[in-house]
């Protein structure tokens, strides 16, 4: 399922999401965007990396015949959805299009299941890979992570920013995907188990649906439900990598 529009709630929600960016412009901090930029376009790319990388792996050669099949930055990100992000924090990349029926090693449900969560499993995986390599350069440049405490703008500082936005974007990313609302990653996976009557009337209301959830967004009712998730992960990843570098230092 996706999201499908006509042309009203098409231009209403082009409205919203251009009034959003209007009211973030007043805050906009250049710095802050520049720092985060690199980060958004890592987690995109390897986002929709994933999902090709899986496809092809159970079989489906369409991610692969169209170039999706990289980590080329260029191949996945689309231009509005860029912009949304770094003003109007809400944007996407271009959608990895996928032919379930292609699938040799499992059935087209299970395939799309996969290909699903290969986005978001790949994100908080970057996310964990990301974060040892800070701990690292916390533990071979010991004031490091002074500089990083006191801000500032010399280089290490600038990479631990970096590094440290890169983390939160990716497990943002990856727990944000994973609601269970079209056309994100968790309706593909989580909608499966739902009654056929639950599913039907999702269908003959996603136009409803796609609007509040933008409405939620928008007015930041969703960050109180994401926020405290995103927290409990970053969390957690930090005790697993501070455990790991405890055993071997």
């Amino acid at each position: 399922m996706y999201f499908q529009f006509n042309k009203r709630n098409l231009y209403i929600i082009l409205v919203i999401l251009l009034f959003l960016t209007i009211i973030n412009l007043g805050s906009f901090n250049l710095v802050s965007t520049l720092l985060t930029l690199p980060g958004v376009i890592l987690a995109i790319s390897f986002h929709e990396f994933a999902h090709a990388f899986a496809a092809d792996r159970l079989g489906d050669s369409t991610p692969r015949n169209q170039g999706r099949l990289s980590l080329d930055p260029m191949k996945h990100l689309d231009p509005v959805g860029i912009f949304l992000l770094v003003f109007a924090h809400i944007g996407w990349g271009k959608p990895v299009q996928i032919n379930t029926n292609n699938f040799s090693k499992v059935s087209p449900s299970k395939g799309e299941t996969i290909v699903s969560l290969a986005g978001p499993a790949m994100n908080f995986i970057l996310a964990f890979v990301l974060m040892i390599i800070f701990y690292t350069i916390l533990l071979f440049v010991p004031e490091a992570g002074i500089m990083f405490m006191l801000s500032g703008a010399s280089p290490i500082n600038i990479l631990m920013t970096m590094l440290y936005y890169a983390i939160i974007v990716n497990i943002g990313l990856g727990v944000f995907n994973l609601i269970p609302i079209p056309p994100l990653d968790g309706s593909k996976i989580f909608l499966k188990v739902l009654p056929y009557r639950a599913k039907r009337w999702i269908d003959e209301n996603m136009q409803m649906i796609s609007l509040i959830f933008l409405l939620l967004f928008v007015t930041g009712v969703l960050g109180y439900i994401t926020s405290p998730v995103i927290t409990i992960v970053l969390n957690g990843m930090q005790k697993v990598v501070a455990t790991i570098f405890s055993i071997f230092i």
